[in-house]
């Protein structure tokens, strides 16, 4: 069809303006809430990234109270097959238990501070 075609059908100024105007805000607005979306994947990124460090220091923590916890006893063990009376073995034992309710607490107050750390590192709000 040419363009001097009489009864063609041509859509009015006002309305084709109104359309990409429309399709502009549409547009900008998609952008938006892409670039938001970008930054909240972003930032849980990072959260994720402050939570697996902080469970990695955990499990380390752990590890090494484990290890201590086990040289203790086997250390204990080791006393114990070493006493020459039923004496010493009570004593070693009382000895053993007070020693190791002291270490347990400090081990938890350690672990509980180590938590708390990482709970409020992932919690801060990332820049």
């Amino acid at each position: 069809m040419s363009d001097d075609m009489p009864g063609r059908f041509e859509i009015p100024r006002e309305i084709r303006a109104m359309a990409e105007a429309s399709f502009e805000q549409a547009r900008q607005t998609f952008e938006k809430f892409a670039a938001s979306a970008q930054a909240v994947a972003g930032s849980l990124e990072e959260r994720n990234a402050t939570v697996n460090a902080g469970a990695r220091d955990v499990g380390q923590k752990a590890i090494v109270n484990a290890e201590r916890n086990v040289r203790a006893s086997l250390d204990h063990a080791q006393s114990l097959l070493k006493a020459k009376d039923l004496t010493e073995v009570i004593r070693l034992q009382g000895e053993y238990v007070q020693a190791q309710m002291r270490v347990l607490a400090e081990q938890a107050a350690e672990m509980g501070q180590l938590v708390s750390k990482t709970a409020l590192d992932a919690a801060k709000p990332k820049n």
